[in-house]
């Protein structure tokens, strides 16, 4: 008898075999930029105060072959500091229900308050997730929550970096809310 080649692997142990090597989480998570809370506004289509009163699943949309999974928040709107063109009293926002697809996961019937922030789709629905801004409203400072009815929105054009970064553009008499614990005093920004 002679000697004869290996037979070839099979492509499902090769498959089976980088399924094992790939590395736990690759492509699984989550990542945003760190921002301004100004920028955070500005880039929102809707700003809120809102207190969550139930969560529920729901299909992501109406087709029956899509198995992806929203968290519906019915909520309690307090003020609304953006989007009064877009929709004028939120009952419900929507996140993704996996964290790895940016779904946020908030306090239901609790007196916790949040700063949400987010975008409205054209059938009006509003959806928030990890990139959004979304603060319990009792970690927000004294200025900040003065920004959102005032200084946020007047400043739009303007860069405000994150205090981890220098100032990088001047943004008129006013400024951008900048410092150490993202947006606790104003700096006005100087070229």
């Amino acid at each position: 008898m002679g000697w004869s080649p290996p037979a070839p692997p099979s492509w499902a142990l090769l498959l089976r075999l980088l399924v094992l090597l790939q590395p736990w989480g690759l492509g699984e998570a989550c990542s945003c930029a760190p921002a301004h809370p100004q920028l955070h506004v500005c880039r929102s289509a809707l700003v809120i105060r809102a207190k969550i009163s139930s969560e529920k699943v729901v299909p992501a949309s109406e087709d029956p072959a899509d198995t992806q999974k929203m968290i519906r928040y019915e909520i309690k709107q307090i003020k609304m500091f953006k989007g009064f063109e877009k929709v004028k009293d939120v009952q419900y926002i929507y996140t993704p229900l996996d964290s790895s697809l940016c779904g946020v996961k908030l306090e239901a019937n609790s007196q916790r308050q949040y700063l949400l922030t987010g975008q409205v789709h054209s059938d009006g629905k509003v959806f928030i997730h990890l990139c959004n801004y979304i603060k319990p409203w009792e970690d927000l400072t004294l200025v900040q929550r003065e920004s959102l009815n005032h200084h946020y929105h007047l400043n739009c054009g303007c860069h405000c970096p994150v205090p981890s970064q220098p100032p990088m553009s001047a943004c008129g008499q006013t400024g951008c809310w900048n410092g150490s614990s993202m947006g606790t005093r104003p700096s006005i920004m100087s070229a």
